[in-house]
């Protein structure tokens, strides 16, 4: 059976958790494969909220299985917060959620490490961290001396492996901070066992598990996480997060060969935003972006910080839908931008006086990147109560139509607003499969 990836492509905050949740009921299992509680997906059903940051969004269906995937990086603590949330919600976890035995740790020195290269970025501008040590627990997995997994939590040389790593990593922390770091290894390592005790009902080899699954015709939907302009190889580096947020990271993160991946869905808003530093070539720091911003409610599910708000960048869009092997596009947020007379697109970018549709591979140049715009008419009217296409104003489904034409892609799914009932199928049905 097909495998499908719902990808973001933008920087992040795309509404992916709202769709992964809207498809779920199509597959047998949904997996989460990269990130980690820097994450933070919002699904709105009814009057109830939840906010999920590490557990797939898939978890509110019930009989499907939910992934945690040996790409994700796992902080246990809120891993253990998140489960509790839930539980709380009346969302039942004991038989639909899975943790890779493989998933690195985030650990305390990880956040300690975070927090103080955070304030040492090159010319103080902030890469976008969330603090909440997913690059150190990344740069750890790749050094793999101080790397923890979630498996080694459970061996009987754990209590030594904590207590030579934060030895470690005590003189790494003074020579970074100027001063001493208060790591306790023995506490560590106590509050470690409690959290291990708390998920190894949910701890298995998911690369196994998974591989069985694909071969015995089981349908896989596929999770991501921030989005392809965050992606460390291929995003805006160095503003970008640790991981393959692209979808060339699905495989590698999950164990699941591409062989076995038959669909991928680009999710974009209506217009664009970002978190931290970095280039922005679209960027409203206006009037037009503050309301943007007020009426998309852009602030950050996982660190409520402010996002930065700016026009939809078809040149950016058009290079992670190439990158990520989009088929179809899904198109959320609309409603947002139905008071505006007036909306512009980015169609092309101006750099040191040429023109150009590649989107640039340094920051520097795309720091310098003007962008052309193309401006289409509002359509000032609310959409956010319509539910099929053909009721959309003439200049609403223009809109849609050109962005489809510049990215290159067809768009099938529309959303006007939170709810699962405001998300609109181009063909009446779901388009996972």
């Amino acid at each position: 059976m097909a495998g499908t990836c719902v990808i973001g492509l933008q920087w992040g905050d795309e509404a992916k958790g709202k769709l992964v949740d809207l498809l779920t009921a199509q597959f047998d299992i949904v997996v989460r494969y990269q990130g980690g509680a820097n994450a933070g997906h919002t699904v709105v059903s009814g009057d109830t909220t939840y906010k999920l940051h590490q557990i797939p969004s898939g978890v509110l269906t019930p009989g499907v299985m939910n992934v945690v995937g040996p790409g994700v990086v796992l902080n246990p603590p809120v891993m253990i917060q998140e489960m509790d949330r839930l539980l709380s919600q009346g969302v039942p976890l004991e038989d639909n959620l899975m943790l890779s035995d493989r998933a690195h740790v985030v650990l305390p020195w990880h956040i300690a490490e975070d927090q103080v290269l955070d304030k040492n970025t090159a010319d103080g501008e902030s890469i976008g961290t969330t603090l909440r040590g997913i690059g150190p627990c990344y740069r750890d997995k790749v050094g793999r001396s101080y790397a923890v997994r979630l498996g080694d939590l459970y061996r009987d040389t754990f209590q030594q492996h904590v207590e030579r790593i934060v030895e470690a990593k005590k003189e790494v922390l003074v020579m970074q901070n100027g001063h001493a770091v208060s790591l306790d290894a023995r506490k560590i390592f106590e509050e470690f066992r409690i959290y291990a005790d708390r998920l190894q009902p949910y701890v298995a080899d998911t690369t196994a598990y998974l591989l069985d699954a694909v071969e015995a015709g089981k349908r896989l939907l596929f999770e991501g996480a921030q989005g392809a302009l965050l992606d460390v190889d291929h995003g805006t580096y160095p503003f970008v997060t640790s991981s393959n947020s692209s979808g060339v990271g699905v495989s590698a993160g999950s164990g699941v060969p591409g062989r076995w991946i038959h669909k991928v869905i680009g999710v974009i808003k209506a217009y664009t935003t970002r978190v931290g530093g970095g280039p922005f070539p679209t960027e409203l720091k206006d009037d037009i972006g503050n309301h943007i911003r007020e009426r998309g409610r852009e602030y950050g599910t996982t660190t409520g910080r402010p996002r930065r708000c700016g026009w939809f960048d078809a040149v950016a869009v058009r290079y992670t839908a190439r990158l990520s092997g989009v088929d179809v596009l899904s198109l959320m947020m609309m409603d947002v931008l139905c008071e505006l007379p007036e909306i512009n697109i980015c169609v092309a970018y101006e750099i040191d006086g040429k023109r150009t549709n590649v989107f640039p591979s340094h920051t520097d140049d795309l720091r310098r990147a003007k962008p052309v715009y193309e401006t289409l008419p509002g359509w000032q009217q609310d959409v956010s109560q319509l539910r099929r296409l053909e009721d959309f104003p003439p200049n609403a489904l223009a809109y849609i139509q050109r962005i489809s034409q510049l990215v290159g892609r067809p768009v099938e799914v529309v959303s006007v607003g939170p709810d699962r009932q405001q998300t609109i199928f181009a063909h009446g049905a779901p388009v996972g499969v």
